[in-house]
C-alpha cells in the first residue's frame, strides 16, 4: 500500500503542483487549505507524513505543528519561503523534522519524503546494542522508550530521541558527524552540520544539569560527539 500524505497549504499553486507531482510518484494526498482542517484530517486520515506551510490563515504552520506533536510522532516536513535560520529553528522547536524553502525543487522534496518514510518505518536497534543507561540522575531506556532526569520523564520530539539513542547504543565511542547525521536523518544528509549541532543543543538543555558544560554529550571538535560511557565502563 502507498505511504499516505497529509499536504497542509492554503495555496492553491502548491495544492496543484506538489499535490499532483507526489501523486504520479505514487503517493495518496490528502490536502487541507488551513491548519484546523490539517489537524481534522490527521485524526481521520491517520497520514504516514505531513507536508506543512508555515504562513496559513487562522491557525499557523508553527501552532499546527505543535498540536500535532501533542498527539502524534508523524513525520513533519515544514515548507516555508522563510528562509531564515529563526523561521528554520521554530520550526525545528515545534517538533517538525526537516524543512523545504520555498521555491523548492521537487526532486528534492521527493528525496526528503521518502528519507523521512523510511527512518519511520526502520527496523529497531540490535538486540546487541545497550538498551539502558541509568546513573541515577539521567535514565534512557531504550527498550520501552522512556528517557528521565532526577525521576521525572522528558518529552523528546522523534527526532531528538532517534539522535540521544544512536548516541546512548555507542556510548564511549566517538561518532563521526556524517555518521551520525546518515543514522538519525538519512544518507542524504551528511552534510548537513547544522541539523545536528541544533539538536545537540536541544538535547543539553532538556538532560544536562549545565548545558554550557555538558557532562553526558560531548563535543569531539571537529570529529563529531561522543555519549559518555556507562557507568562502571567510564
Amino acid at each position: 500500500m502507498s505511504a499516505k500524505l497529509l499536504l497542509i497549504d492554503d495555496s492553491e499553486e502548491i495544492q496543484a503542483l506538489v499535490g499532483l507531482f507526489l501523486e504520479k510518484e505514487g503517493y495518496q494526498v490528502i490536502r487541507a487549505r488551513n491548519g484546523r482542517e490539517g489537524l481534522r484530517k490527521l485524526a481521520h486520515e491517520r497520514p504516514d507524513l505531513i507536508l506543512l506551510d508555515i504562513m496559513m490563515p487562522e491557525v499557523d504552520g508553527w501552532e499546527t505543528c505543535r498540536q500535532v506533536r501533542e498527539i502524534s510522532n508523524v513525520p513533519i516536513i515544514m515548507l516555508t519561503a522563510k528562509g531564515q535560520e529563526r523561521d528554520i529553528v521554530r520550526g525545528l522547536e515545534m517538533g517538525a523534522d526537516d524543512y523545504v524553502t520555498k521555491p523548492f525543487d521537487l526532486a528534492e522534496l521527493r528525496a526528503r519524503i521518502r528519507a523521512l518514510l523510511r527512518r519511520a518505518t526502520e527496523m529497531s536497534p540490535e538486540d546487541s546494542q545497550p538498551k539502558l543507561f541509568d546513573d541515577g540522575y539521567l535514565r534512557v531506556d531504550l527498550e520501552r522508550r522512556l528517557v528521565t532526569v532526577e525521576g521525572k520523564g522528558v518529552d523528546l520530539t522523534p527526532t531528538e530521541y532517534r539522535l540521544l539513542a544512536a548516541l546512548v547504543q555507542q556510548a564511549g565511542r566517538v561518532i563521526p558527524h556524517r555518521q551520525l547525521l546518515k543514522q538519525v536523518w538519512g544518507p542524504e544528509y551528511g552534510d548537513e552540520v547544522h541539523y545536528l549541532k541544533l539538536y545537540v543543543r536541544y538535547l543539553r538543555q532538556k538532560l544536562e544539569k549545565d548545558p554550557s558544560h555538558p557532562y553526558y554529550i560531548l563535543t569531539e571538535w571537529g570529529v563529531g560527539y561522543r555519549f559518555r560511557d556507562f557507568p562502571g565502563r567510564d
